[in-house]
């Protein structure tokens, strides 16, 4: 397929990547992907839509393309200020947005703190952990998550970045990660998601640091920033998925207009699980 071209802008003095697959005259289209991923996963999504949409696809800071946060600022109001900052920046409120997991939570987020400046949303799996998982997490005190959370954080910094042999290798890793993937699916997303080392060994583009932090938003904040979310949500869940159902769960009651599509046969990343049905899905409720 014909590609996208790439470009830079800044948020915090970071320097972020994202593709743009063209037609500037038309609708603005922002697809923003999730935890350890890159943007060029959303490769055959927006192959779809480009020919009716101005499709952006931003690398997450700590992700892809764009800069590392030099003293790990991950937490999600500073994803939620870079995603405010290239939707401000290249003038495409008020667009539509497609989000994956950590990418959904965060579009999730700024559809409720800017919601004139959202027309439609399509979160998969963005809600985060259920409320049987918070609940819990709220046993423990603050001082405990806080012990917690710094043990982590060391852990990570510890951590020496795998590197593969090759990029076959590689391709391997990413094929066990997803059983649903294509070999096709499983060696593109491997292609942009790797960077090649002096020493001819491939290792992840990601920061080992990227991820939701202490400084993120409570979940009763984010609870209080779905209701304010105006524009039409559709929330996408894959049946195989560690994700719980927000219709039986009752997360779904804190968006006003709201409806959640279960696909069979898919896992966390239903839109590479199920790309047709997904589609056909979307397709619908973005003409809706």
């Amino acid at each position: 397929m014909e590609g996208p071209t790439s470009h830079f802008y800044f948020s915090q003095r970071l320097r972020l990547h994202y593709v743009d697959w063209g037609n500037e005259t038309a609708p603005p289209l922002v697809l923003v992907h999730g935890g350890r991923d890159h943007c060029r996963n959303w490769d055959w999504v927006a192959a779809r839509l480009r020919d009716r949409y101005h499709v952006i696809a931003p690398d997450l800071r700590g992700h892809g393309d764009s800069a590392w946060a030099v003293g790990g600022g991950y937490d999600n109001a500073a994803y939620l200020y870079d995603l405010a900052q290239i939707i401000h920046q290249k003038g495409m409120a008020p667009a539509t947005i497609i989000s994956h997991s950590l990418g959904a939570g965060i579009a999730l987020n700024y559809c409720g703190a800017f919601p004139d400046s959202v027309k439609k949303i399509v979160a998969i799996e963005g809600l985060g952990p259920s409320p049987d998982v918070m609940a819990e997490q709220a046993k423990r005190t603050v001082e405990e998550r806080l012990r917690a959370w710094i043990d982590d954080r060391r852990k990570n910094s510890g951590r020496t970045p795998r590197r593969y042999a090759s990029l076959d290798e590689a391709v391997a890793r990413m094929a066990e990660q997803n059983p649903h993937l294509s070999p096709e699916q499983a060696r593109h997303l491997t292609i942009y998601g790797v960077n090649q080392n002096e020493d001819g060994t491939y290792s992840w583009k990601f920061d080992n640091h990227a991820g939701g932090g202490v400084g993120g938003l409570s979940h009763s904040d984010q609870h209080r920033l779905w209701g304010q979310i105006t524009a039409p949500v559709l929330l996408v869940r894959g049946a195989e998925s560690w994700a719980s159902d927000p219709v039986i769960d009752g997360r779904i009651q804190h968006f006003t207009n709201a409806r959640l599509v279960n696909f069979e046969g898919a896992g966390h990343w239903v839109h590479h699980d199920r790309l047709e049905a997904f589609m056909a899905e979307v397709e619908t409720f973005l003409a809706e």
